[in-house]
């Protein structure tokens, strides 16, 4: 049996990264797409990649809002508007704040529902759409009380042709979901960016990729993040406060004041937290160990690993590569079950690699 997918034509307004790359999965599904946007350059590069057509259409089945978080409102209003016979979903960041503008301007809210995958990326922009950005992505459905049932299942259609999994929830329930796993990584992510700016360079040259793990989604548009932040401020306060308890208990705890008993019971809170995050295909967490691999920084030396690694039996659960600034070398961290650890390891150094675990 097919998988569903949208049952005509379907409009996504915003080319950004996001909205294009929807229309790929779609249009490598064969769904026909139409594209809108009022960046005539964005939507020009959107439909070079093959995402859809700038033809406005006579008729759609589905109105996908792809638009920054602070227009959602007023774009989903408009969309309701435009077509009155078409489902219109949005795929922002946010949900509350929108249903509410779209519920006070008045608009038929039962072809609305709103939605949010779960998948992104650094760069922005129609050019570094991909169409497999949401395989196997948690892709939020959040339809409110005034929803029709044949707009939720459109919706969810939307997900499945892009391969995402869906998980419904209402829009308070999402917004509340978002700020914690989230919308607070990423404050964190740049209040640990924006201790580096005073740095000398010979604090910066000891970078490793904790730091780099840590500060990775800092580099996101910091324009686009303001509109998430603001427009999710309620949920994102509670969790601001609570993690300003924790930092001044820490500060308390450290030597000097008190013992560091307190210090100890935050650090451990933090290392049961990290197993709390779903693994692949949203297994439970599992015991691993880190096996790092010294690899030249040389042509064709990672697949060589990875090679060996395939001939080991041992499946491989996560890959990390860090650099070593100083020297031609790199060191790949190789992510495997506990259990399989030792013999991994002993496979790799009997193929002539330098292994620590």
């Amino acid at each position: 049996m097919s998988e569903p997918q949208p049952n005509g034509p379907v409009l996504v307004v915003g080319t950004g990264l996001i909205g294009t790359s929807i229309g790929l999965a779609l249009r490598s599904r064969g769904v026909q797409v139409h594209l809108a946007d009022t960046d005539g350059d964005r939507l020009a590069a959107a439909v070079a990649r093959g995402a859809g057509t700038d033809a406005r259409p006579d008729d759609v089945s589905l109105v996908v809002v792809a638009v920054p978080p602070a227009a959602l409102g007023e774009s989903i209003t408009a969309a309701l508007a435009a077509w009155p016979t078409a489902v219109v979903c949005d795929v922002g960041s946010i949900k509350a704040l929108p249903l509410e503008q779209v519920t006070a301007g008045g608009a038929d809210t039962s072809r609305y529902v709103g939605s949010h995958p779960m998948a992104g990326s650094e760069r922005s922009g129609p050019q570094a759409a991909d169409a497999a950005l949401f395989s196997g992505r948690a892709w939020a459905v959040t339809p409110h009380p005034d929803s029709a049932s044949d707009a939720i299942d459109a919706v969810r259609a939307l997900a499945d042709s892009c391969d995402a999994s869906v998980v419904e929830m209402s829009p308070a329930e999402h917004d509340a979901a978002v700020a914690r796993v989230s919308h607070l990584p990423y404050v964190v992510s740049v209040l640990a960016a924006a201790q580096l700016l005073p740095a000398p360079a010979s604090h910066l040259a000891l970078s490793g990729q904790g730091l780099r793990d840590v500060t990775r989604v800092a580099g996101s548009d910091p324009e686009l993040w303001q509109q998430i932040l603001v427009g999710n401020a309620a949920q994102l306060r509670l969790l601001l406060a609570d993690l300003r308890d924790d930092i001044d208990g820490l500060i308390a705890a450290l030597p000097g004041e008190r013992s560091g008993a307190e210090s100890f019971e935050l650090l451990d809170r933090g290392r049961r937290g990290t197993r709390l995050i779903p693994g692949k295909h949203g297994a439970p967490w599992t015991e691993r160990s880190v096996i790092s691999v010294q690899v030249l920084d040389r042509p064709g030396e990672l697949a060589r690993l990875l090679a060996d690694a395939g001939q080991s039996g041992v499946n491989v659960e996560d890959l990390r590569i860090d650099h070593d600034p100083a020297r031609c070398v790199g060191i790949v961290e190789v992510v495997v079950h506990v259990d399989a650890a030792e013999s991994f390891a002993r496979w790799l150094e009997s193929s002539g690699w330098s292994v620590h675990k």
